[in-house]
Protein backbone atom coordinates (compact mmCIF):
# COMPACT_ATOMS: atom_id res chain seq x y z
CA UNK A 1 0.00 0.00 0.00
CA UNK A 2 1.46 3.38 -0.93
CA UNK A 3 1.78 6.09 1.72
CA UNK A 4 -1.04 8.25 0.24
CA UNK A 5 -3.55 5.38 0.43
CA UNK A 6 -2.45 4.62 3.98
CA UNK A 7 -2.95 8.22 5.02
CA UNK A 8 -6.35 8.33 3.28
CA UNK A 9 -7.40 5.20 5.16
CA UNK A 10 -6.36 6.70 8.50
CA UNK A 11 -8.05 9.98 7.60
CA UNK A 12 -11.26 8.10 6.79
CA UNK A 13 -11.12 6.33 10.14
CA UNK A 14 -10.54 9.66 11.88
CA UNK A 15 -13.59 11.15 10.15
CA UNK A 16 -15.74 8.18 11.19
CA UNK A 17 -14.51 8.50 14.78
CA UNK A 18 -15.27 12.22 14.76
CA UNK A 19 -18.81 11.65 13.43
CA UNK A 20 -19.46 9.01 16.11
CA UNK A 21 -18.14 11.36 18.81
CA UNK A 22 -20.27 14.28 17.58
CA UNK A 23 -23.38 12.09 17.43
CA UNK A 24 -22.71 10.96 21.01
CA UNK A 25 -22.43 14.58 22.13
CA UNK A 26 -25.68 15.48 20.32
CA UNK A 27 -27.50 12.58 21.94
CA UNK A 28 -26.14 13.53 25.35
CA UNK A 29 -27.36 17.10 24.84
CA UNK A 30 -30.80 15.88 23.78
CA UNK A 31 -31.63 14.23 27.12
CA UNK A 32 -34.79 15.58 28.67
CA UNK A 33 -35.02 16.97 32.17
CA UNK A 34 -36.99 15.33 35.00
CA UNK A 35 -40.72 15.93 34.56
CA UNK A 36 -40.53 16.71 30.85
CA UNK A 37 -43.25 15.19 28.70
CA UNK A 38 -42.88 12.60 25.97
CA UNK A 39 -43.19 15.13 23.11
CA UNK A 40 -40.00 16.66 21.75
CA UNK A 41 -40.52 19.47 19.24
CA UNK A 42 -38.06 19.46 16.33
CA UNK A 43 -37.61 22.84 14.61
CA UNK A 44 -35.79 22.63 11.29
CA UNK A 45 -34.55 26.03 10.12
CA UNK A 46 -32.49 27.16 7.17
CA UNK A 47 -29.53 27.44 9.59
CA UNK A 48 -29.90 24.03 11.24
CA UNK A 49 -32.16 22.18 13.66
CA UNK A 50 -32.98 22.68 17.32
CA UNK A 51 -35.16 20.59 19.61
CA UNK A 52 -37.07 21.44 22.74
CA UNK A 53 -38.73 19.36 25.41
CA UNK A 54 -42.27 20.15 26.53
CA UNK A 55 -43.88 20.46 29.98
CA UNK A 56 -47.43 19.06 29.82
CA UNK A 57 -47.54 18.60 33.62
CA UNK A 58 -47.12 22.34 34.24
CA UNK A 59 -48.74 23.72 31.07
CA UNK A 60 -51.07 21.03 29.69
CA UNK A 61 -53.36 23.28 27.63
CA UNK A 62 -50.46 25.28 26.24
CA UNK A 63 -48.53 22.16 25.19
CA UNK A 64 -51.67 20.59 23.67
CA UNK A 65 -52.38 23.86 21.79
CA UNK A 66 -48.85 24.02 20.32
CA UNK A 67 -48.77 20.31 19.43
CA UNK A 68 -52.11 20.67 17.63
CA UNK A 69 -50.72 23.59 15.60
CA UNK A 70 -47.61 21.56 14.75
CA UNK A 71 -49.73 18.60 13.64
CA UNK A 72 -51.61 20.98 11.31
CA UNK A 73 -48.20 22.12 9.91
CA UNK A 74 -48.96 25.67 11.06
CA UNK A 75 -45.31 26.67 11.59
CA UNK A 76 -43.89 25.18 8.37
CA UNK A 77 -42.50 27.84 6.05
CA UNK A 78 -42.80 30.72 8.49
CA UNK A 79 -39.98 33.15 9.26
CA UNK A 80 -38.37 34.45 12.40
CA UNK A 81 -40.03 37.81 12.99
CA UNK A 82 -38.21 39.03 16.07
CA UNK A 83 -34.65 38.72 17.35
CA UNK A 84 -33.33 40.80 20.22
CA UNK A 85 -29.69 39.81 20.85
CA UNK A 86 -29.15 38.56 24.39
CA UNK A 87 -32.91 38.39 24.95
CA UNK A 88 -35.20 36.40 22.58
CA UNK A 89 -35.73 34.83 19.15
CA UNK A 90 -39.41 34.68 18.17
CA UNK A 91 -41.54 33.04 15.47
CA UNK A 92 -45.11 31.86 14.98
CA UNK A 93 -46.91 34.52 12.92
CA UNK A 94 -48.47 32.93 9.85
CA UNK A 95 -48.12 36.21 7.91
CA UNK A 96 -44.34 35.75 7.83
CA UNK A 97 -44.73 33.40 4.87
CA UNK A 98 -45.52 36.52 2.80
CA UNK A 99 -42.69 39.05 2.48
CA UNK A 100 -45.17 41.68 1.24
CA UNK A 101 -46.80 41.65 4.70
CA UNK A 102 -43.52 42.22 6.55
CA UNK A 103 -44.74 45.42 8.24
CA UNK A 104 -47.48 43.38 9.94
CA UNK A 105 -45.24 40.54 11.17
CA UNK A 106 -45.76 39.81 14.84
CA UNK A 107 -49.04 41.71 15.05
CA UNK A 108 -51.60 39.13 13.99
CA UNK A 109 -53.07 36.98 16.70
CA UNK A 110 -54.19 33.40 16.23
CA UNK A 111 -56.43 31.18 18.32
CA UNK A 112 -55.63 31.77 22.02
CA UNK A 113 -54.78 29.09 24.57
CA UNK A 114 -57.38 30.62 26.92
CA UNK A 115 -55.51 30.13 30.18
CA UNK A 116 -52.24 31.32 31.75
CA UNK A 117 -50.43 28.25 33.11
CA UNK A 118 -47.63 29.86 35.11
CA UNK A 119 -45.18 27.63 36.95
CA UNK A 120 -42.52 28.39 39.53
CA UNK A 121 -40.80 25.17 38.42
CA UNK A 122 -40.35 26.24 34.77
CA UNK A 123 -38.63 29.60 34.52
CA UNK A 124 -37.03 31.82 31.91
CA UNK A 125 -33.54 30.34 31.84
CA UNK A 126 -31.44 30.41 28.65
CA UNK A 127 -33.24 28.22 26.12
CA UNK A 128 -36.70 28.45 27.72
CA UNK A 129 -39.55 28.28 25.20
CA UNK A 130 -42.61 30.38 26.03
CA UNK A 131 -45.64 31.96 24.39
CA UNK A 132 -45.71 35.64 23.53
CA UNK A 133 -48.78 37.78 24.19
CA UNK A 134 -49.93 41.40 24.20
CA UNK A 135 -50.47 41.85 27.92
CA UNK A 136 -52.83 39.00 28.81
CA UNK A 137 -51.13 35.61 29.15
CA UNK A 138 -54.44 33.77 28.70
CA UNK A 139 -54.64 35.27 25.19
CA UNK A 140 -51.23 33.93 24.14
CA UNK A 141 -51.67 32.17 20.83
CA UNK A 142 -49.28 30.89 18.19
CA UNK A 143 -46.18 33.02 18.66
CA UNK A 144 -43.42 31.41 20.67
CA UNK A 145 -40.01 32.63 21.68
CA UNK A 146 -36.75 31.15 22.92
CA UNK A 147 -34.80 33.07 25.55
CA UNK A 148 -31.18 33.74 24.58
CA UNK A 149 -30.14 34.39 28.19
CA UNK A 150 -31.56 33.90 31.68
CA UNK A 151 -34.45 36.39 31.88
CA UNK A 152 -36.07 36.13 35.33
CA UNK A 153 -38.08 39.36 34.85
CA UNK A 154 -40.38 37.36 32.52
CA UNK A 155 -41.20 34.72 35.13
CA UNK A 156 -44.91 34.51 36.05
CA UNK A 157 -45.72 36.88 33.16
CA UNK A 158 -45.28 34.49 30.22
CA UNK A 159 -45.97 30.74 30.16
CA UNK A 160 -42.85 28.60 29.79
CA UNK A 161 -43.91 25.36 28.13
CA UNK A 162 -40.57 23.97 26.98
CA UNK A 163 -36.79 24.23 26.92
CA UNK A 164 -34.21 23.73 24.17
CA UNK A 165 -32.35 20.44 24.70
CA UNK A 166 -30.24 20.42 21.54
CA UNK A 167 -29.23 22.97 18.92
CA UNK A 168 -29.05 26.08 21.07
CA UNK A 169 -26.15 27.13 18.83
CA UNK A 170 -28.65 27.15 15.94
CA UNK A 171 -31.06 29.35 17.91
CA UNK A 172 -28.18 31.75 18.57
CA UNK A 173 -27.48 31.99 14.80
CA UNK A 174 -31.05 32.77 13.75
CA UNK A 175 -31.72 36.27 12.45
CA UNK A 176 -34.78 38.26 11.43
CA UNK A 177 -36.51 36.72 8.36
CA UNK A 178 -34.66 33.38 8.58
CA UNK A 179 -36.99 30.60 7.49
CA UNK A 180 -38.51 27.90 9.67
CA UNK A 181 -38.50 25.00 7.21
CA UNK A 182 -40.54 22.51 9.21
CA UNK A 183 -41.67 21.85 12.78
CA UNK A 184 -42.44 18.28 13.81
CA UNK A 185 -42.83 16.23 16.98
CA UNK A 186 -40.92 13.14 18.02
CA UNK A 187 -41.14 11.01 21.13
CA UNK A 188 -38.50 11.42 23.85
CA UNK A 189 -36.08 8.52 24.16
Amino acid sequence: MNSWAGRAGWAGLAVVALVVALNSVALAQAKTSPGAGPAIVVVETEKGTFEFETYPNEAPKTVAHILELINKRFYNGQRVHRVVPGFVMQFGDQQTRDMTKEKMWGRVEGPPVGVAEFSKLRTHVRGAVALAHNGDASKADTQMYVTLADTPRLNMKYVVFGKVISGMDVVDKLKYADRIVRVTVREAK
